[in-house]
C-alpha cells in the first residue's frame, strides 16, 4: 500500500480492524459516531487524548493511515519475551485460569526455542479488580520447555491466589540467556530427552498449525483468536501473535 493512498483505503474499514482497539475503545469512538476508520477526521484528537493520552492520539492518526515515527529497520535484542490474554470478567474458576496460563507458558516457551534463548527468571501475572497479583519466580536452571514454565504458575496459583476474580493472564520470560548449557554432572537435571521432543512437537505443529500436539489440558484451551501486537515486526522475534 502507497503511503499516499492509505487513508482512502482504510476508510471503509472498521474502527475495530485496528491494532490495539477492542470493545471498549470502540465503544467510546461509536458515542460520537466513529464506526469506520473514515469517521475519525470527524472527531478532534483532543477527544482521544484527553481520555487515552498518547495511546489516543496515536489510534486517532492510525485511522487515517499516518504515523508520526519514521520506519525502524533494526530491532534490539530481546530482554524478555512473553505473552498475556484477556479472560472472562472476574473468571474464579481454578480449572479455566490454569488452562490460559498454560497457554501462554507454551506460548512464551515456544519463542524462545524459536529463537534459541532460555530463562531461569519469569513474571506471572493475574489482572484483579483490586489491581495485578503477580510474582517473579526463578527456576532451578534456564529452560525454554512450557512445563517447566507451568509448574511456576501452578505454584503461583497454589501459594499466592485467593479465588480473586481474575481479567487477564500474562506469562514473561525474564533476563533471556543464549547458549545457556545443563551442567553435564548434574543428575537432577536431564533436559535432552525433554528437548528432542519439545523440537519433534514443534516441527509437528509448524507442519499442521499451531497446538496440533498440545498438553490435555489445552484441548480445552480459549477459543479466543490471537491478537497482533503494536510491536508487531514481519520478521524476527517480534513476528508472533
Amino acid at each position: 500500500i502507497n503511503p499516499w493512498d492509505a487513508e482512502q483505503i482504510l476508510a471503509p474499514q472498521l474502527i475495530t480492524e485496528l491494532s490495539g482497539i477492542n470493545k471498549g475503545i470502540a465503544g467510546f469512538l461509536a458515542k460520537y459516531g466513529v464506526i469506520y476508520c473514515g469517521d475519525m477526521k470527524k472527531l478532534p484528537i483532543s477527544v482521544l487524548a484527553k481520555r487515552y493520552g498518547n495511546p489516543g492520539r496515536r489510534i486517532w492518526l492510525m485511522a487515517q493511515g499516518k504515523d508520526p515515527e519514521n520506519v525502524q529497520t533494526n530491532v534490539k535484542p530481546p530482554k524478555t519475551m512473553g505473552h498475556g490474554k484477556t479472560m472472562p470478567p472476574e473468571t474464579k474458576d481454578k480449572r479455566l485460569i490454569l488452562t490460559y496460563l498454560q497457554h501462554m507458558s507454551e506460548k512464551v516457551a515456544l519463542r524462545l526455542r524459536k529463537h534459541h534463548f532460555r530463562s531461569s527468571y519469569f513474571f506471572i501475572g493475574l489482572k484483579t479488580p483490586q489491581g495485578w497479583l503477580t510474582i517473579k519466580a526463578k527456576t532451578q536452571h534456564a529452560t525454554d520447555d512450557g512445563k517447566v514454565i507451568f509448574s511456576v504458575c501452578q505454584q503461583f496459583i497454589d501459594e499466592g491466589w485467593q479465588g480473586q476474580g481474575v481479567w487477564q493472564v500474562q506469562v514473561t520470560a525474564l533476563n533471556l540467556q543464549t547458549g545457556q548449557q545443563a551442567d553435564l554432572f548434574d543428575a537432577q537435571f536431564s533436559s535432552s530427552q525433554r528437548d528432542n521432543l519439545n523440537h519433534a512437537i514443534d516441527n509437528i505443529n509448524q507442519k499442521f498449525g499451531e497446538f496440533t500436539i498440545a498438553p490435555s489440558r489445552l484441548l480445552g484451551r480459549s477459543a479466543m483468536p490471537n491478537v497482533i501486537a503494536p510491536s508487531w515486526k514481519p520478521n524476527g522475534h517480534r513476528k508472533t501473535i
